[in-house]
């Protein structure tokens, strides 16, 4: 492998021995990754709430100080891609398959099925249901992305050390620890760490593919079904992988968003559109006043609603804790030549109100569906409904040919970025890493992602991918203290200059 590291080998050594074992004895894998998890949930649920709170306030905090004049990259630099591309990508790499999966999944679970405060379909739960689907996919989870990839691009272009998560702790522990051992344990655990949350992605991604076409042409529900959509999108997305970030994940991610915005107004106008309207203000305000309060839920004495906890709000800060370097760093790398501020603003605000406007959209119009009873969302499989809301408007069969449309090239985005950072976090940060770097950790993907799903379904990748996370959520800690220790003392340098 051209330009391969030793944390390349390492790291695809700790993937297969995961591929391997999940294909010699799934039971056992399932068993183990339950067992951690829950122990996990119980020990480390108060702390995952304060560490993603406390880089909420964090990222604030920067946005406001002096800090926010810094630019990424060089005094002269120029931001690489434009504003729509920038946000075209970054929301496709950060969200995309997740979003389509849940956006309709989710409220109707909390409304109907498993509510986090209130009994299931009351009124309160109704309204809820918006609430805490946008805790989970709004600022809380973009923070958490924003801070590694600010780190990651103060340091790789501002500081022009390599893009490598380790090198975002030089400051902290100096050069010669960060280029030996320690640091290749950090960078092994970064690379596990995205392996196995775009894992998790691609297996939903192909679960609700294989759950839209099931429904629409009533094709075979079964795991070798699954196992044929994620080698055809694989390949789809290696062909991208293939031409580059400038082409391939550009022009796709530009497309689908454009895609995207079709669908979304599309169901806006045929479905209940004054109901979404209501739904989307009453929501966005709860979820603004409330913030605080469902930030730092533990129930500590309602076993029912902390369980609820430990499924849902535990699962997703650790989901997005284990995509973190993987977006983080793709964030940085499209992020050159914009100040701090611009980026924190852009990386907070503007995918976390299209997650809101999604989410409404599908989400009002899943519970308008069922809570007039035209039909019980609730009872069917959660990759179908999606598929089960959309019959029951006008244009219903165009628009879920749409979704999986949509569902398949943000598969494809979200695939194709990750070999490309996964090369560059192999390849001693290199921002063109070589082709074959980037292809073996395609078929890797691939690979652990078909494993996961066959092992436990949808329960299995929220496993791994909560186990992955813990880890890495204290290395995260350290690059935030890293970048601030760094950068202060830049300014500080910088206006004892100009005194």
């Amino acid at each position: 492998m051209k330009y391969a590291t030793s944390v390349f080998w390492y790291a695809l050594a700790g993937c297969l021995a995961l591929v391997a074992w999940g294909a010699i004895s799934p039971e056992t894998l399932e068993n183990s990754t339950t067992t951690i998890t829950a122990g996990i949930s119980t020990v480390f649920g108060w702390y995952y709430l304060w560490l993603v709170a406390a880089i909420v306030v964090f990222c604030i905090h920067l946005i406001f100080s002096k800090l926010g004049h810094i630019k990424l990259g060089s005094a002269d630099s120029k931001p690489e891609f434009s504003l729509l591309s920038w946000f075209a990508m970054l929301f496709s790499a950060g969200m995309g398959i997740g979003v389509v999966f849940w956006s309709v999944a989710e409220p109707v679970t909390y409304a109907f099925k498993s509510a986090p405060v209130l009994e299931v379909e009351t009124d309160g739960a109704i309204k809820d249901s918006l609430k805490f689907t946008f805790l989970h996919w709004g600022f809380s989870a973009w923070a958490v992305y924003a801070i590694v990839g600010l780190a990651l691009a103060y340091f790789k272009f501002h500081k022009n050390y390599p893009g490598l998560i380790s090198s975002t702790l030089i400051p902290l522990f100096g050069e010669k620890k960060m280029k030996g051992i320690f640091g290749k344990i950090i960078d092994v655990l970064a690379v596990l760490a995205t392996v196995i949350g775009v894992a998790a992605s691609l297996g939903f991604g192909s679960v609700q593919i294989n759950g839209g076409l099931h429904y629409l042409f009533n094709t075979p529900d079964v795991f070798w079904m699954q196992l044929l959509i994620l080698a055809v999108t694989t390949v789809l997305f290696l062909i991208s992988a293939w031409s580059g970030i400038g082409k391939g994940i550009k022009y796709l991610s530009n497309i689908n968003m454009g895609l995207a915005l079709i669908l979304f107004l599309m169901l806006f106008l045929a479905g209940p559109t004054l109901y979404i309207l209501n739904m989307f203000t009453n929501a966005f305000g709860s979820y603004l006043t409330d913030f605080v309060e469902m930030s730092f839920r533990t129930a500590p004495q309602n076993a029912g609603s902390r369980e609820w906890i430990n499924n849902w709000t535990l699962f997703y800060w650790a989901f997005w804790i284990s995509w973190s370097p993987f977006v983080g760093s793709f964030i940085a790398r499209i992020s050159k030549g914009r100040t701090v501020k611009e980026f924190l603003l852009g990386v907070l605000l503007v995918p976390a109100f299209v997650c809101f406007i999604f989410f409404s959209i599908f989400g009002a119009s899943a519970l308008h569906v069922e809570d007039v009873g035209l039909a019980k969302l609730s009872e069917m499989p959660i990759e179908t409904m999606t598929f089960g809301m959309l019959e029951q408007y006008p244009l219903g069969f165009t628009m879920s040919l749409l979704t999986i449309v949509v569902i398949s090239i943000f598969f494809i985005t979200s695939a194709d970025s990750a070999t490309f950072v996964l090369g560059m976090f192999t390849t001693n940060g290199l921002t063109n890493p070589a082709q074959s770097v980037k292809m073996a950790w395609g078929l890797v993907q691939a690979a652990v992602a078909a494993v996961v799903v066959y092992f436990g379904g949808t329960q299995g990748l929220q496993n791994t991918v909560i186990i992955s996370a813990l880890p890495f959520s204290f290395i995260i800690l350290l690059m935030a203290m890293s970048f601030y220790k760094s950068a202060s003392k830049e300014v500080a340098k910088h206006n004892s200059n100009v005194k």
